[in-house]
């Protein structure tokens, strides 16, 4: 009997293949790093469906001040958060049909580009009228074997959302890593050229101190014989 319910769990998942990858085509997760030079404006596009979700999380990698002016807009052209010289950010939304409008501005620094991150995860993504595959219709004598396939549809999707929210939370842990390693480097430099401005300094005053001193006890009275 055992033999068998391991046959049959098999037979399931090779059967509702299709089923599956509707499932989990559901929730999608994409991120990307861009510079972002002074004085500019970088607009992206994300369509979406309606009644959908819209998750945005953005962090400053790099650049003096880490900070830049974000702002979400709706299809329909209205403004749904702006913010203003933030580090980072996360922003969830319900979305409409349409392209959703989010913005980066840098137009406030004249000289400092901005290295950026940013992560979409869009929720109930499938198209409309498309159903998955009634994966129940492939398998019989579920009957015979007592065995509940749609507890092990429910653990096969639970451990794939753990997975997804895994490696959003991993991705997003890199990113912060980047920014504190940049962070750090930077800090490193200022302080070795601040180190080597004061040891020069130090080392102009000694030599003008040693000159003046030399200066106050040198006799230069010429003595005749």
């Amino acid at each position: 009997m055992d033999v068998a319910r391991v046959l049959l769990c098999l037979f399931s998942v090779l059967v509702s293949e299709k089923f599956l990858v509707a499932a989990f085509s559901q929730s999608l997760v994409s991120d990307f790093t861009f510079t972002l030079p002074a004085g500019r404006k970088e607009c992206f596009f994300q369509t979406m469906k309606k009644d959908a979700s819209l998750e945005i999380e953005y962090q400053v990698l790099d650049g003096a001040g880490l900070d830049v002016d974000f702002s979400l807009s709706s299809p329909t052209g209205h403004v749904l958060y702006s913010e203003h010289r933030k580090s980072d950010g996360v922003y969830t939304v319900e979305t409409e049909d349409g392209d959703n409008i989010f913005c980066f501005d840098n137009s406030f620094s004249a000289v400092s580009e901005k290295i950026i991150f940013f992560e979409l995860l869009m929720d109930n993504m499938e198209q409309e009228g498309e159903e998955p595959e009634d994966w129940k219709e492939y398998v019989h004598g579920t009957d015979m074997l007592d065995m509940k396939l749609e507890d092990i549809m429910d653990t096969i999707n639970s451990v794939k959302a753990r997975l997804g929210k895994s490696l959003q939370i991993q991705t997003v842990l890199k990113a912060f890593e980047a920014r504190d390693r940049n962070l750090q480097e930077s800090n490193y430099d200022r302080v070795n050229m601040w180190s080597m401005t004061n040891m020069l300094v130090m080392m102009l005053v000694t030599g003008v101190q040693v000159y003046l001193i030399r200066a106050l006890f040198e006799d230069k009275r010429h003595v005749r014989t």
